[in-house]
Formats: structure tokens, C-alpha cells, sequence
């Protein structure tokens, strides 16, 4: 089986990574909000890529992607370098908390780690991919206040059951929640993830449902609306 995701307009090649491309990094890449002012983007534990090639998809701007993984820093600076936004993509290796940021960005995107040592998996690369202690929200979210512009957003997809934990946890550094959208599987399913936006300035919050499937394997309308330019069957 091959181990390459095509998109419409790029490929992602997906070996020796702990996380695989999958619908979560898809949505958050695709739901982001995108602005001609922001100027730099940050996607911090980039692994295959997949988020910070759909934001070179959507935007003409200089996209920093940055992992502490020897293979997935290989693996996205290859797919970086198949891509034709290749110029505007940089791989940035190592630690995010510990990483000297030169600069602010005015967008910051994470699909961050969210298995709180519960759920044991046999892959280590894939445990340390899910596993939040490998960083946590605390210290995700404190670390990103420190270098988002100051009309900058930072966005993130988390399961459903810590929205309220991580908006929280963002208040305490003045963070706020503008835009939350919650996803369904299907209408008969519970609420499974909470894609959320935050900025500095305070708005009322704009809060939204996604359904993906009516019925297995057939989408609804606005799924298709949010993913359509990516997903090569869509």
C-alpha cells in the first residue's frame, strides 16, 4: 500500500512519522482563518506537513513549520520541498518551548498532543505524537502568547472534553476564544472535536456545528464546502 496522501494540488509522503494524515490536521488547516495582512505562520509539530501545505495552499505568506522529531522533520522538509510553495515553507528543527523565536506571527495553527497518559500505544513515535505530555496545553499556550503578533490568532483542534480546560488555561494569558467550531461524526454521534481561534482582543464568541457524514462514506454540504479544495475525491 502506498504511503503517499494526494491532495489536489500537493502529496504527502508519510513515512516514519508517528501521526499519520487524518481528518483532524485537514480541518484545522482548512477552518483556519486566513487574513492578506498576516505575514508569518507558524505551525508548531508540523510531523507529515499536511497543515502547513494547505495554509501555503490558502496564503501567499511565509509558513514556519517546526518539529522536534529527527523523521518528521525529514519527512515534511521532503514534502515541503515537492511542493510549488517550497519557497514560502521553512522547517524549523527542535524543541518549541525551547526554540529562540526571532520574530512574532501573526497566525499560529496545532493539532497538539491531547492523550493525558491514559490511552497506552504500542508505536512509540505515534504515543509521543498523541501523548500530551510531550507538551502540554499549559505550556503550549503560554509559549505561543509569548510570540503571537499582538492582532494575531492562534488556532488549534482538541477533542471536545478539554475545550473548556484549554480556553481557560488561555484566559489566564489574556488568550480569548473568538471562533469555536465543534465536529460531529454524524448527527447521532456525540461532539468528538472543538477547533477553537483565539486572539488577544476580546469578541463575543462565534460558535458553529460540522456534520461530516449523513450516512457512511456521504458527506454533508458544508463538510464538502470546508475540505472541497483539498481533498482529491470531494
Amino acid at each position: 500500500m502506498s504511503n503517499v496522501f494526494r491532495f489536489k494540488k500537493f502529496e504527502v509522503s508519510q513515512n516514519n512519522v508517528g501521526a499519520k494524515v487524518g481528518t483532524d490536521g485537514v480541518l484545522l488547516g482548512a477552518w483556519t482563518p486566513i487574513n492578506e495582512k498576516y505575514k508569518n505562520y507558524l505551525d508548531i509539530g508540523t510531523g507529515t506537513g499536511v497543515i502547513a501545505l494547505i495554509l501555503a495552499q490558502r496564503s501567499r505568506s511565509i509558513i514556519d513549520a517546526i518539529d522536534i522529531d529527527n523523521n518528521a522533520c525529514k519527512t515534511a522538509s521532503f514534502n515541503f520541498e515537492q511542493s510549488i510553495w517550497k519557497d514560502n515553507l521553512n522547517l524549523l528543527k527542535g524543541d518549541f518551548l525551547e526554540y529562540p523565536f526571532t520574530k512574532k506571527y501573526d497566525c499560529i495553527v496545532s493539532n497538539p498532543p491531547f492523550y493525558k497518559n491514559i490511552f497506552p500505544i504500542d508505536n512509540q513515535q505515534r504515543n509521543f505524537a498523541r501523548n500530551e505530555s510531550s507538551l502540554s496545553f499549559e505550556h503550549l499556550i503560554n509559549k505561543v502568547s509569548s510570540i503571537l503578533s499582538p492582532f494575531g490568532i492562534f488556532s488549534v483542534i482538541i477533542p471536545f472534553e478539554y475545550e473548556q480546560e484549554f480556553i481557560l488555561l488561555a484566559e489566564k494569558v489574556k488568550l480569548f476564544a473568538k471562533k469555536i467550531l465543534r465536529v460531529k461524526g454524524n448527527i447521532n454521534s456525540k461532539i468528538k472535536r472543538s477547533l477553537i481561534c483565539f486572539s488577544f482582543d476580546k469578541f463575543e464568541v462565534e460558535e458553529d456545528l460540522l456534520i461530516i457524514e449523513e450516512q457512511r462514506h456521504i458527506y454533508t454540504q458544508k463538510y464538502i464546502d470546508l475540505v472541497k479544495n483539498f481533498y482529491l475525491k470531494m
